[in-house]
């Protein structure tokens, strides 16, 4: 008897078998094949689009480009297999006209989270299916580090986004009571003389809670699936299921966007480290790939634009033109510093559509908080590298370094800076291009140097007229 009902649930639970459906059951249809998409949409597909991870406009630009290339090939729906917790407001609006323009039936798997803009991105689909463990809902407003948003600028995001959200969940076949119970905690949202959710709490649905009928009528979602491909089955949509990818560039824009504060540091060890050493090296260029990638991501993700990356530059500008033609000024290089951490901040500001024309301070806490970051590191770093690095033989050559023997040394106000075997007087060679910072040779010792007046070329005879800080002021000798 045992053994008859093992081999029976073995015999229920083994592919290929299955139970004889009861009288006037219909046999389910076979569950279609879900293949990753390799080059173009085919004709006629059912296209799905992963939105994982918090939504940005990295994703808005991947899934443009999915819906594009699916119009092209007449696909037959585009289903968004969504699990987020939510994200920018701006990229969801980015996202939801995008689902818009498409002719094509577009769906929402939620699976398993659709949080905050995730929920509103929802709404812009035709129809909405959910997870058998899964919820949708609670999209307030937050700032990027998760700080609730100031209640005037709460008011005038909340105002803005529930007309939009509620025109928009309309035109789908949607309830506009939950769009604007999703977003705002002060709407008591009722459905058929039901309340779905009290005054003063964010509407969040379970999946049942969506599936639930009210007069005949889902509530939100059209269904509960196990699976996009039962999500196919059950909807009766027809065509080669593909699921799209995001591409390299695209998910190097969300890596990059990231990993801003560790570009940062880099960028600005790179720069110290160039200005420390002759000519232009392996330093200036890491610096400039560390830039390039930061505002790179930051494009890519739609944070920013090409105007910043020109004030940057022009920051830099400001700053090479002090150090190296017009040195002493000191208010062109501190305007161009300034424009550069400008321009820094302002690529990471997460700025909301219908907000103030200017920024409050709390848009600027994360940019702050990761600018704050790599300055504090870069100084740690800049520290070890100054004490270190010129003691050890391999890097001597690469920065610029002051040996610090015991004796006389040039006259100098400056408490703790280090004593050099310089006199004023003394004659040196450069032993680089003095531009106006470079190195020389006093006596065998190869010092820190910086030219008073023009550039000076390697090889030229070089006579020290101060010391400031660890570095010996000199000017090119006249015989």
């Amino acid at each position: 008897m045992r053994f008859a009902l093992l081999l029976a649930v073995l015999l229920s639970a083994t592919p290929g078998w299955a139970q004889t459906p009861s009288a006037g059951e219909q046999p389910q249809a076979p569950l279609p094949e879900v293949r990753r998409l390799e080059g173009e949409v085919p004709e006629g597909a059912v296209v799905v689009i992963p939105l994982k991870g918090e939504v940005s406009k990295a994703q808005f630009f991947f899934l443009r480009r999915i819906l594009k290339s699916g119009e092209a090939a007449n696909a037959s729906a585009f289903i968004l297999d969504m699990d987020t917790p939510g994200g920018e407001l701006g990229a969801g609006v980015d996202i939801l006209q995008a689902l818009l323009k498409v002719k094509a039936p577009t769906f929402t798997y939620v699976n398993p989270n659709a949080g905050s803009a995730g929920a509103l991105i929802a709404l812009g689909t035709k129809q909405i299916w959910m997870a058998p463990v899964s919820a949708i809902g609670a999209a307030a407003p937050v700032m990027g580090m998760g700080q609730e948003v100031p209640e005037t600028l709460n008011a005038k995001i909340v105002s803005y986004y529930s007309g939009y959200f509620r025109s928009a969940a309309e035109s789908n076949g949607h309830n506009p009571e939950l769009a604007e119970a999703f977003i705002n905690k002060e709407k008591e949202a009722k459905v058929g003389g039901k309340s779905i959710n009290e005054k003063g709490e964010l509407l969040t649905l379970s999946a049942q809670e969506a599936a639930e009928k009210i007069n005949g009528k889902p509530l939100l979602a059209e269904g509960i699936a196990p699976s996009v491909a039962a999500l196919v089955r059950d909807a009766g949509l027809k065509g080669p299921v593909v699921q799209a990818e995001p591409s390299g560039f695209e998910r190097l824009a969300l890596i990059l966007t990231t990993l801003a504060p560790l570009l940062l540091l880099g960028g600005i060890i790179g720069t110290y480290i160039e200005f420390k050493s002759p000519g232009f090296g392996v330093p200036g260029f890491l610096a400039a790939v560390c830039f390039l990638l930061f505002f790179a991501g930051h494009y890519v993700a739609g944070l920013t634009g090409l105007e910043v990356v020109a004030v940057f530059v022009l920051g830099l500008a400001l700053v090479l033109i002090e150090l190296l033609f017009i040195p002493g000024i000191v208010v062109l290089a501190l305007f161009g510093v300034m424009l550069m951490v400008g321009a820094l901040l302002w690529t990471m500001v997460d700025y909301y559509p219908g907000a103030p024309q200017w920024p409050s301070f709390d848009m600027f806490l994360l940019p702050l908080a990761n600018l704050g970051t790599a300055i504090g590191l870069s100084a740690v770093a800049i520290y070890f590298i100054a004490a270190f690095f010129p003691k050890m033989p391999g890097l001597r050559r690469i920065i610029l370094s002051a040996a610090q023997p015991a004796g006389d040394s040039l006259p100098h106000g400056e408490p703790g800076a280090a004593f050099l075997p310089v006199r004023a007087g003394d004659r040196g060679k450069s032993l680089s291009m003095l531009r106006p910072v470079g190195r020389a040779e006093f006596g065998g010792e190869i010092v820190d140097a910086r030219a008073e007046g023009e550039f000076i070329e390697p090889g030229a005879v070089v006579i020290a007229l101060r010391l400031e800080g660890n570095e010996v002021v000199v000017e090119k000798s006249g015989s």
